[in-house]
């Protein structure tokens, strides 16, 4: 499949009402149906103002993380609608990508594989 890559930029410690920006991101993503998202903690950045976050032993709050998403083209044009409509102050970028299932149970990922689905479910 054709679609696109969209990564957020965020610190763990940054909250939209009572949850966690990637958090909220990640409820968004499975309320649009995507099915497949990546949180990665990094261990230091330089935002946009040219301030430096890290991850410090005591306290991971400014902590950079991304959010990573393949999604169809469809699919990102929705989730940055409802960013934008929150009036969430992010910034992503957005990268056209191929994407698709490789393996024994290319057939039906779902059954074996999926971001929400609970162990052992």
């Amino acid at each position: 499949m054709n679609g696109c890559q969209l990564t957020f930029f965020t610190e763990r410690n940054r909250r939209h009402g009572h949850q966690t920006v990637s958090e909220w991101l990640l409820h968004e993503a499975r309320a649009l149906g995507i099915r497949g998202a990546s949180v990665v903690s990094c261990a230091q950045g330089v935002g946009h103002a040219g301030a430096y976050h890290s991850a410090h032993a005591l306290s991971l709050g400014d902590q950079p993380q991304q959010i990573i998403l393949a999604t169809t083209d469809d699919e990102a044009d929705r989730l940055l609608d409802r960013v934008r409509a929150a009036n969430v102050h992010l910034f992503y970028m957005r990268m056209p990508v191929e994407f698709g299932w490789i393996g024994d149970d290319a057939a039906n990922p779902r059954e074996r594989h999926g971001l929400f689905r609970r162990h052992g479910s």
